[in-house]
């Protein structure tokens, strides 16, 4: 492909003439590993701030769940102390990942992380922080990990990891302000997404209980068992040895896919074949669907099908009738996860539902009037949440974009 006037290949891609490429060691002041010792001993109520790789996320620390040692252990190490400005790698985990340190956090230490001291008016630490946590950035480090089962990186690697930077720190500031402002409108988003759901589970907690009843509606609530007012059914999985089985034209529902929530697509394929030499079976749309088992979080989880599917084994199915809004049930039995998990036999977490516990559970019933409302309610909050969450992913998506423009110089804001 022709460059641009104005360009050139390097090797993380074309870059403007102007910029340059140098390993991370050369734009660093130091690049070394945190406090490696055990240090469990040292462990405190309150004392030394120390980060772990789990605290590290993409440009920002997650100070949520902190661990702090004690002050005589952590002297031993104060060659290591974090100041203002570092930028945190995860070696673990998800390796490759970094952050920034904020000011209030110098003096703290940080637990086999690595840490980089980017070199002062050659290199903005966010700037950097920026590139490193991009595409570029990532591919590095996924082609430079180390390890077997738990992947890793270390300090040798990094210090490789070539940066792509423009000659004025003043454009990179540029830089990191544009990614800035989105980030700014992701936290937003981010607040008001964790305020709705809130709102969501104050009014399931007080709609599908009658403690607080819609205007219009009174009178005393019937309970009644599952079973008492429909029946449920498990799928099956045909035999993935008979690959006449797969690729047909049946939807065929996982367990994994229950967290959906609303299913109107699901990845799997099954022939009439498959269908007719497994225990599955296809199912109406606007059946209510609980994970059986897992020792994951998905038993317990709760859907409802949009569109006719057949299901594995780990899922059962509760058929929709006239006797009930099937919406009012998928969102009475969504608010009771925890309660489906205790209910599950086993020991710890290797239980399981079946379908005799699924027909057992009692479920208080209103008016079908008061079901369809009480429905209508939760499932405007259901949409609005997922508006919000998709201009969520919308702005991330924007957000990477922005990144692969910016970060490459194949668009200047200076």
């Amino acid at each position: 492909m022709e460059l641009m006037p104005g360009y050139k290949r390097t090797e993380v891609g074309i870059v403007p003439d102007d910029w340059e490429v140098k390993p991370l060691h050369f734009l660093a002041e130091k690049i070394m590993v945190g406090i490696a010792s055990a240090a469990t001993h040292a462990y405190r109520n309150r004392g030394i701030v120390m980060f772990r790789n789990q605290n590290i996320k993409p440009g920002h620390l997650d100070d949520t769940d902190l661990l702090y040692i004690a002050e005589d252990y952590e002297a031993a190490f104060r060659n290591k102390r974090l100041k203002g400005g570092d930028l945190l790698t995860a070696r673990t985990g998800y390796p490759g990942t970094t952050s920034i340190v904020p000011p209030q956090y110098e003096g703290a230490q940080s637990f086999t992380t690595l840490i980089t001291r980017p070199r002062r008016g050659l290199v903005d630490s966010e700037y950097l922080c920026a590139f490193i946590n991009s595409e570029k950035g990532q591919q590095f480090f996924e082609q430079n990990q180390i390890g077997g089962g738990q992947k890793n990186v270390n300090a040798g690697s990094l210090k490789k990891l070539p940066v792509a930077f423009p000659p004025t720190t003043g454009e990179q500031e540029a830089i990191v302000k544009a990614l800035s402002d989105v980030d700014a409108l992701l936290a937003t988003l981010d607040q008001v997404i964790a305020k709705k759901r809130d709102l969501k589970q104050a009014a399931m907690q007080r709609l599908l209980t009658g403690k607080t009843r819609l205007p219009g509606f009174s009178g005393v609530w019937d309970v009644k068992q599952i079973g008492e007012f429909t029946d449920c059914t498990a799928g099956g999985t045909p035999s993935t040895l008979n690959s006449a089985y797969w690729g047909g034209e049946i939807p065929w529902m996982s367990s994994g896919e229950l967290h959906l929530k609303r299913v109107q697509y699901v990845e799997g394929r099954i022939t009439e074949l498959g269908l007719n030499n497994s225990s599955t079976k296809i199912i109406p749309s606007h059946c209510v669907l609980i994970g059986l088992a897992g020792q994951g979080k998905t038993r317990g989880t709760v859907a409802i099908n949009l569109i006719e599917l057949c299901t594995n084994q780990s899922i059962a199915a509760i058929f929709p009738n006239e006797s009930f809004n099937p919406e009012y049930l998928f969102h009475n039995l969504d608010a009771r996860y925890d309660e489906l998990r205790e209910l599950s036999t086993g020991d710890g977490g290797r239980g399981g539902l079946n379908l005799k516990i699924i027909k057992s559970i009692e479920i208080p019933f209103p008016s079908f009037e008061e079901q369809d409302a009480i429905a209508s309610v939760l499932s405007d909050l259901d949409a609005e949440l997922a508006a919000l969450e998709a201009r969520r992913d919308k702005t991330r998506n924007l957000k990477q974009a922005m990144m692969q423009e910016l970060l490459t110089g194949r668009t200047r804001l200076l």
